[in-house]
């Protein structure tokens, strides 16, 4: 099992940029892939970016790709999300979430979740 703690957002205007962490315990941590989900409101909790336990492997969608960037030290157990030349579009509170797989853009299949961090992107 493994417990997150996502910190980092906040409010930033359009153009800006912020970093989300997040911070494992759990001697396992190293076994999973994360990924970082967001939800806006009124919408669904979607797929921002995930990065598998060895960190050699990564995936983004669409709408970030270029302008995110997730990456994971397993010695510190943390997992970072780089955001930058944020839009307005990207407001939403950011979840980072733990997969006993190999990892996955569906929300559903993450096993462990954070409590969220709110990101707000004024124009």
């Amino acid at each position: 099992q493994v417990q997150l703690v996502e910190s980092g957002g906040g409010l930033v205007q359009a153009g800006g940029s912020l970093r989300l962490s997040c911070a494992a315990s759990g001697r396992s941590f190293s076994t999973y892939a994360m990924g970082w989900l967001r939800q806006a409101p009124g919408k669904e909790r979607e797929f921002v970016a995930g990065i598998s336990w060895s960190g050699r492997s990564t995936s983004y969608a669409d709408s970030v790709k270029g302008r995110f960037t997730i990456s994971r030290d397993n010695a510190k157990n943390t997992v970072l999300l780089q955001m930058n030349s944020l839009k307005p579009e990207d407001t939403a509170v950011y979840y980072c979430a733990a997969d006993r797989g190999v990892g996955s853009t569906i929300p559903q299949r993450y096993a462990y979740w954070g409590q969220g961090t709110q990101v707000t992107v004024s124009s």
